[in-house]
Parts: C-alpha cells; sequence; structure tokens
C-alpha cells in the first residue's frame, strides 16, 4: 500500500496545486506528521511535486512492482528517491495530472536528463510497467532535449566567433557578452516556442537561430564585434540604417526596414555554416520579423530587456511542462551529457602510431552533419528544373493521350494540398518552408521520371509510354517519394550521429497520408525510384529501405490496404485455393529486373512451371487489342508476387536475427519456427491485418518453444527484441486483439493467435510435424552500396574492397578523404586480420613478387597471360589462364591471382596516364 496522508493534506497539497509559481506555492505541514504510515521521503517528494492522491498511489503501486523485479534495476536499490520520482513521472503522464514540469522533476531527484532517459529504459521489463502513452511522452522529450542541446552547443561556439569576450572601454559597461548570450539565448527559446508547434525539427530551429543571430549582431556596438560582422555593422551605421533605438522608440519600424545592406550579415551566416540563403530568408520575413512584432519587446542599453524576454518564455515552459532551456546557461548539471557521452562526441580520434596518417573522419555535430546532407541534395538538384524537361515533353508527346496537362495540374493541386498540412505540421508562419520542400520534391520528381523513361525506352525499344504516364496512382507515388526524400534530408534529427531514422511528426507515412496513398501502391516506385537516381546518398538509399521494410511489416496490412483484394483475387483463381507465392520459389534467388511499369499497369507472370520467373512484356505502350480465347486462365499478379518474395525474406531475416539471440541452444527449432511463420503469412494473412510483421513472428517462436519444452517466455522474447534495430515498443505492447480493442502480446497470443493456430502448432509436439518450409534465399540488398567489401566466393576467408577516390562526395562537396597510400588497398586473408607482422610479410611477398613480374614483363616479349577472377550470378568464381602448380597450396594461388590481378590494374592505369607506382606502398 502506498503512504497516505491524512484528509487535510489533500486539500494542502490540491491547494498547493492551484499556484503558478514553479516551487511548492507554500509551506507544507512537515511530513513525518502527515503519514499515517509509508516512507516519508517519498510523502515529502509528492508534496513537492504538488500531485495527487491518485498519482500518488499510482506512483508507489509502480515503484513496488519495479523495485520487486528479480535482477531489474541493479545499482539503483540505494536510490528509492531516483525511483519514486521516475515512477511519479510515469503516474501522473497515464493519468493526465503534470502538476509540474520535468525540469522541476529531475531537479527534485537530482537527476541528469540522461540519466533519467536510462533509467526508464531498465524499468521497462515488463510490458505493463510503462505504456505507450509514457513512451510517446520519453521519445518527444529525448527529441526535444537533443534538438536543444546540439543548438546550444552550436549557438555558444557561434557567438565565440562572432563576438569580443572582452570588449574595449568603447562599449558601455552595462553591455557585456554574458548578457548579449543570455538575452540572445533566451530570444530564440521564446522565438522557436512561438514559431514552431514541431519542435524537434533541428533545420528550421537552425535556420531560426541564424535569424536571431543576425538581428542581435545588428543590435550591438561594432567594438563587441569580431570580423567580418564588425565591417559590416560599421558599413550598415555609416549607410544610416541605425544600429538600434534606445528605450520608448517604436521597434516594429526598424525591424519592417530591409535594405540590400541588412541582409549582408545574414548572408556571412549561411556562407559560414551551409544554409541556403534563400530558406533563411524566408524563415527570416515570414517568421521571424511577425514573432518581434507580436512580442512587444521593449529594450535597454540597446538590447531587448532580458527579464521581460525570460517572463514570456516562462509561461510557455510552464505551459509545455518539460525542459527549462535557459538552464543551458548555466552549464546545469540536470541538462548535462553524461561524461563518457561528451567525450565520444567531443574527442579527436588518436593516432594508435603516430607514424602513420590518421585514417579516421572527425565526428561532425548534429548541426554541421544537417547542413551537409542538405547542401549535398541541393547539388544534385541545382541543375534540375521544377517543371518538365524537353526530353520529358517528347516523351509526353509521344503519347497516344498526351499526360502534361494533368501532370501539371497534379503537380499543382497536390503542392497546396502539401502546404497546408506542413503549415499545420509545423506552424502557420511556416507554410512558405513548405512550398520551398515541395519544389525541391518536383525537381527530383521530374529528374527521376525521365530516367526511368529513359530506361524503359531501352529495355522495349518503344516511345509511347501513354498508359503509364497516364497513371494517377503512378504518378502521385513517384511525386510522394521524391518529397520523401526530401523531407527526411531536411528532418535529419539531432540525434541522428549514424544518419539513422527518427520519428518526427514529419517522419514517413506522414507523405502518405497527406497525398492521400496507401502504402501498398507507394512501395511499387521505391526500387525503382532509387535504380533511376544514382546520386541518391547512402543515408537516403537506407531511408527508402526502411521506408519499404515498414511498409511490408505493417502498413501494406492495413485493413483498407489494396493488398487483401489482390490476395482474395489469387486465392480465388481458378476456383481453388492458391497461394500468394509457392514456397518452393523461396529458396529461388530474388530477381532485381522488375520495373515501376511492370508493377504499375497490373503485371502478370507466365503460367509455366513452378518455380518458373519468366515474365510476359508488359503492355505499357498503346497497341491493337487482342483478343484472348475465353478459356485462358487468369494470370498471377506480379506485383503480389514479388511483395510475398520480400515480405518472407524480411521475415526470417528478423527471425534468424532473434534466434541467435534467444535459441543458440536449439538450433534446430529455427526451422520449425519458420515453417509455423511462413505457413501463417500464407494461410492465415488475415491474422496481419492491422497488425505488425514481428507480432506474428514472436507469436511462432512463443508457440513452438512451448509445445517443445523449452522454456522460453514472452518477457525474454521481447526484451531481445527490444534490442533489435527499427523496433517499436508498440509493437508488443499494443496489439490488435479484435475491433477497438488493443492490449499486449501475451493477450494477443492467447485469445487469437492461438486460437486460430492452435491445431497446426500442437503438430509440431508429434513425432510427424508438418513439412518444412525452404529457407528463403538472402541475397544482398538490391540496393547496392559501392564502399561495401565484397567476399570471394568459395569458401574463402578473402574480402575485396572497391578501389577508392582520394575524394569523397559523401558530405555536399567533394573533399579529401583521410586515406594513405598504404591504406587505400587493404588485404585480410584468414580467419582474422592477425597481427601487424602478419601484414608486413604479406606486403613482402607481394611486393617481391610484383617486381618479379615487372622484371620478366622486361625480358620477355610475350608475357604470359594474366590470371583474372571472374565473379558469375551464381556467386562461382575461375581463373583464366595458365593452372596452379600441383604443389601450391591454397593459399599461394589466392595470392598468386591477387598479385597478377593486381599488375593488370596497375598497368591498365599506366595506359590511361594515370601513374600511382610512385605514390602506393607496397
Amino acid at each position: 500500500m502506498p503512504p497516505k496522508p491524512p484528509r487535510k493534506g489533500g486539500a494542502a497539497a490540491k491547494g498547493q496545486r492551484a499556484s503558478p509559481d514553479r516551487g511548492t506555492g507554500g509551506t507544507p505541514p512537515p511530513a513525518a506528521a502527515r503519514l499515517e504510515f509509508g516512507e516519508t521521503d517519498f510523502v515529502a517528494l509528492c508534496d513537492t511535486l504538488r500531485v495527487s492522491d491518485t498519482v500518488r498511489a499510482n506512483a508507489w503501486k509502480t515503484y513496488e512492482k519495479v523495485s520487486s523485479a528479480d535482477g531489474t534495476l541493479v545499482g539503483y536499490s540505494e536510490k528509492k528517491k531516483d525511483l519514486w520520482g521516475i515512477c511519479i513521472f510515469i503516474a501522473a503522464v497515464d493519468l493526465d495530472e503534470m502538476t509540474f514540469t520535468f525540469t522541476e522533476l529531475l531537479k527534485s531527484i537530482g537527476m541528469s536528463v540522461c540519466t533519467c532517459f536510462r533509467l526508464l529504459r531498465e524499468m521497462d521489463v515488463n510490458m505493463d510497467t510503462i505504456s505507450t502513452k509514457v513512451d510517446s511522452n520519453v521519445s518527444r522529450l529525448n527529441k526535444k532535449y537533443d534538438v536543444l542541446s546540439a543548438l546550444y552547443h552550436k549557438f555558444e561556439r557561434t557567438c565565440g566567433l562572432i563576438y569580443i569576450i572582452q570588449p574595449s572601454s568603447q562599449t558601455s559597461a552595462e553591455l557585456s557578452f554574458p548578457l548579449v548570450l543570455k538575452t540572445s539565448w533566451i530570444t530564440f527559446l521564446l522565438a522557436k516556442g512561438k514559431v514552431l508547434q514541431m519542435e524537434d525539427d533541428l533545420v528550421i530551429s537552425f535556420q531560426l537561430l541564424l535569424c536571431v543571430l543576425d538581428y542581435f549582431i545588428k543590435l550591438s556596438p561594432p567594438a563587441m564585434l569580431k570580423e567580418p560582422y564588425k565591417s559590416h555593422v560599421s558599413a550598415m551605421s555609416i549607410n544610416g540604417s541605425t544600429r538600434a533605438p534606445r528605450r520608448g522608440q517604436n521597434r516594429s519600424t526598424r525591424t519592417s526596414k530591409q535594405t540590400d545592406t541588412d541582409t549582408k550579415v545574414i548572408e556571412v551566416l549561411c556562407k559560414e555554416y551551409g544554409c541556403n540563403l534563400d530558406e533563411v530568408k524566408n524563415v527570416y520575413f515570414t517568421s521571424f520579423i511577425p514573432f518581434l512584432n507580436s512580442v512587444g519587446i521593449v529594450t535597454s542599453n540597446g538590447l531587448p530587456e532580458v527579464e521581460d524576454l525570460s517572463r514570456q518564455y516562462e509561461e510557455l515552459y510552464l505551459k509545455n511542462k518539460d525542459i527549462d532551456a535557459r538552464l543551458f546557461l548555466d552549464n546545469d548539471e540536470t541538462l548535462q551529457r553524461n561524461h563518457i557521452e561528451c567525450l565520444q562526441l567531443e574527442r579527436t580520434p588518436r593516432k594508435n602510431n603516430p607514424d602513420e596518417e590518421l585514417n579516421l573522419i572527425l565526428p561532425q555535430t548534429p548541426v554541421r552533419a544537417a547542413m551537409n546532407t542538405i547542401q549535398q541534395l541541393m547539388m544534385i538538384l541545382n541543375s534540375a528544373s521544377d517543371k518538365p524537361s524537353d526530353n520529358l515533353i517528347s516523351y509526353f508527346n509521344n503519347c497516344t493521350v498526351n499526360p502534361k496537362e494533368s501532370i501539371l495540374a497534379r503537380v499543382e493541386n497536390l503542392g497546396n494540398i502539401f502546404k497546408e498540412k506542413f503549415a499545420e505540421a509545423v506552424g502557420q508562419g511556416c507554410a512558405e518552408i513548405g512550398s520551398q520542400r515541395y519544389k525541391l520534391g518536383v525537381r527530383l520528381y521530374y529528374r527521376v521520371m525521365e530516367s526511368m523513361l529513359k530506361s524503359e525506352e531501352e529495355r522495349l525499344s518503344v516511345h509511347n509510354f501513354s498508359k503509364l504516364l497516364n497513371n494517377n496512382i503512378f504518378h502521385t507515388s513517384l511525386l510522394a517519394c521524391a518529397v520523401e526524400v526530401v523531407m527526411a534530408t531536411y528532418g535529419r534529427n539531432a540525434s541522428q550521429s549514424d544518419g539513422t531514422s527518427t520519428e518526427t511528426d514529419l517522419s514517413f507515412p506522414w507523405i502518405l497520408n497527406v497525398l492521400d496513398l496507401k502504402a501498398f501502391d507507394f512501395y511499387k516506385v521505391i526500387e525503382s525510384f532509387i535504380k533511376a537516381e544514382p546520386s541518391l546518398t547512402r543515408e537516403m538509399i537506407k531511408h527508402l529501405e526502411r521506408c519499404e521494410h515498414r511498409i511490408m511489416e505493417s502498413l501494406a496490412w492495413q485493413s483498407d490496404s489494396s493488398l487483401f483484394d489482390l490476395i482474395k483475387q489469387s486465392k480465388e483463381r481458378e476456383g481453388q485455393v492458391d497461394q500468394p507465392e509457392p514456397t518452393c520459389s523461396l529458396n529461388f534467388p530474388l530477381q532485381h529486373n522488375h520495373t515501376a511499369a511492370d508493377l504499375y499497369l497490373s503485371p502478370v507472370r507466365s503460367p509455366k512451371k513452378k518455380g518458373s520467373t519468366a515474365l510476359n512484356p508488359i503492355p505499357i505502350i498503346d497497341a491493337q487489342p487482342v483478343l484472348a480465347p475465353q478459356t485462358q486462365k487468369p494470370q498471377k499478379s506480379t506485383s503480389l508476387s514479388l511483395f510475398y518474395k520480400k515480405v518472407y525474406r524480411l521475415a526470417y531475416l528478423r527471425l534468424n536475427t532473434l534466434c541467435l539471440r534467444l535459441l543458440f541452444d536449439h538450433p534446430e527449432l529455427e526451422h520449425l519456427i519458420w515453417t509455423l511463420f511462413q505457413h501463417t503469412l500464407q494461410n492465415e494473412y488475415e491474422l496481419m491485418k492491422d497488425r505488425h510483421l514481428d507480432q506474428i513472428m514472436m507469436c511462432s517462436m512463443y508457440g513452438i518453444c512451448k509445445v517443445k519444452n523449452v522454456d522460453l517466455r514472452f518477457k525474454i522474447i521481447v526484451t531481445a527484441y527490444k534490442e533489435l534495430t527499427n523496433t517499436n515498443q508498440e509493437t508488443f505492447k499494443r496489439v490488435l486483439i479484435r475491433e477497438g480493442q488493443y492490449d499486449s502480446i501475451i493477450v494477443f497470443y492467447n485469445l487469437v493467435f492461438m486460437q486460430k493456430l492452435k491445431t497446426n502448432i500442437l503438430q509440431y509436439a508429434s513425432n510427424r510435424p508438418p513439412t518444412l518450409s525452404p529457407i528463403p534465399h538472402i541475397p544482398r540488398s538490391p540496393y547496392k552500396f559501392s564502399n561495401s567489401p565484397l567476399r570471394v566466393p568459395a569458401g574463402s576467408n578473402i574480402y575485396i574492397s572497391p578501389l577508392k577516390s582520394p575524394y569523397k562526395f559523401s558530405e555536399g562537396m567533394l573533399s579529401p578523404t583521410k586515406m594513405t597510400p598504404r591504406s587505400r588497398i587493404l588485404v585480410s586473408i584468414g580467419e582474422s586480420f592477425g597481427t601487424s607482422e602478419k601484414f608486413q610479410k604479406i606486403n613482402q611477398m607481394v611486393g617481391s613478387s610484383d617486381r618479379q613480374l615487372k622484371r620478366s614483363a622486361e625480358v620477355s616479349t610475350a608475357p604470359k597471360p594474366l590470371k583474372r577472377l571472374r565473379f558469375d550470378i551464381e556467386g562461382q568464381d575461375e581463373a583464366d589462364g595458365s593452372k596452379h602448380l600441383p604443389g601450391e597450396s591454397k593459399f599461394q594461388q589466392k595470392l598468386a591471382e591477387m598479385t597478377s590481378t593486381r599488375t593488370r590494374m596497375q598497368k591498365q592505369k599506366l595506359n590511361d596516364g594515370t601513374d600511382t607506382s610512385a605514390t602506393e606502398e607496397k
């Protein structure tokens, strides 16, 4: 039972909650005198945070649950106050009774924000400890903290480059660098809170920060500024653009007078930090100036009064009940990252050997990484147009029905919808920002469309694409994919140091809802889009691949999806129960030769022998109709077949990863689990409706382990599942039971999954289990990355890395890579990388062989044919040229092949006029 205060205590607490102050609002009676039973400090903490009796009771219940869990919170048994605070937070969020801010909570228990987030993750060992509502709230706080932390550290460093910390006596004694720093930061926090509804948008927030810096640079005396800002502000004064009015002068007049000279400062800031000038100007005039006009700033000593700004921000902070970002100015311990995390973020990589050159790319700040990603997108699209090119117009004119007018009308109509929805999500003042991003998407849309049509023209030797270009769903999907690339580029979050995706309000599938597009239709264009645009960054390719995975996992299985109609048609074909994809084809290589035209025009597969993957020509052009016999059998949808093949492969990869974590002592169970999993997807596909692929996977794993008497509980399964990449706790915490009712995955297994598949599951307990499904053939990703090392087939443990350019394009511009002549070609032979001595011996052998080959080439007029490793589509390799000597070991054979291959490459470079032999160490 929780500690309970007497009734008068409840009334006192209620009176305290009515206080708008950040403190307790009064001095409560001594906690010990108000207790009937329980922990004195817990009641005192509840009083400090002004929580209700209901929150108090729920918090204590949660505390008892987590503190009694075996081995749950190692290291926190003596820190009861920390656990109490977290439990109070959980209860308050669940009950919608937040009487305190997140910062107040951290202050009251003396905990940092990072420690709090980590403790919340550790507490969530049971599926019912922390609700999805709390998960969502914590995720929002975490993203906001990441953005604020990244922006403050960028702001602090930037101000150090703009202002003189100890200015000369020419400046006012009351005007100091700390005051400018404080006033600027609080102004930014207030502007961010007023302008942006979506506060985790790092890019718009940084652009707004640049506007604030521009504003305060112009207000500052030149003597406080460093170059080049000092010169620009001085020029403004000379040209008659006054620096700042004093108290009582109309401020709105000066902010509305923007001359060409006034933009010089913002131009310098944009150039310095890699921001698009037009975008920042848009934020300045459509968002920042209206903000200044609305808040009624009162100036003092040339700057806005910090107390007035702080008071207005206080109101926002108390309303949102989250993080008081003013505390960054004080280096408050509640906002400090853990020491180890800071070291990993800020340290410069050290050389292992002082004689070797640095071969590591230094970590980028989140802001710099975001700006570089945007710069690269701009470099791709700068030469593109937001109107159809002449080549596209030519394709349009060749169509039986010219699609030009409908395409232009669709782009304009969807653009208006996008602009409106973007403003609703981000802020009404940001509508033009949304319009700018949409126009970038349109440029990419036309660019990729032209590339696709060229490929189809080469593939089919036709020019009339009337059916495809008049297909509304194709165009909407292609446009959505292009806009998604732009949105993901700009939506890079402050926590994305590895380039992976994190959820924001504008994250996929937001674009599908905006454009009213079904996920299954969007899926059809992804692979062709990636192949048609070779300039996409690795991060964008990974993002689109993740979008494809999300569609296969859950989005395509929503109840209103066209996927279920296709499956139904497939099963009703010829009046018999059919399979969406025969299991016998699972172990065949997945052919990635389907185009978007194949999938959008309802392509069909020839009804040949089982396992055949031959395709009929796709009717993407207008032709004379051919009368088919009435007795011709309906043909199978290629889009459905390809979809199921991809789903099976994704499903098995996820299952295999989970089995390696949980069932390494029982490897024989993986095939049984896969058979049940695949059977469910194929024959009980209705179980996937409005559910997630991983829910079926975990239930299949639990069911097989249950009948095989292997002790594997759902608690262990979901704990391992949370460690997988791209997983969401809602997957196992909130599963559809029946219409409108959701519960945990355990309830789903008992009430739905087991009831549907009980007979099938029990078959695995017998001595004659069902026929096992083939293991899917797992190829490399169809979205190939050029920098990935390739493994030499036929069981050899040799990896070849593609020749790297001395320049890289991954950060938006060509810049030298951190590679030395030694590190440009690395070879690994054997079971492990081994010691440096082994590499020295290998290098000596390779160098010696090269010299011998060169000498023999000089003496002999007819050099021996060079051996060449050849890789075919089946993954086999064979050597051309003379046979190996019978006495050679396998290692010597491989080394000889590699030596001759390397020599041939060097000779080819010499023939091309590129002499690299002088710069590469052997």
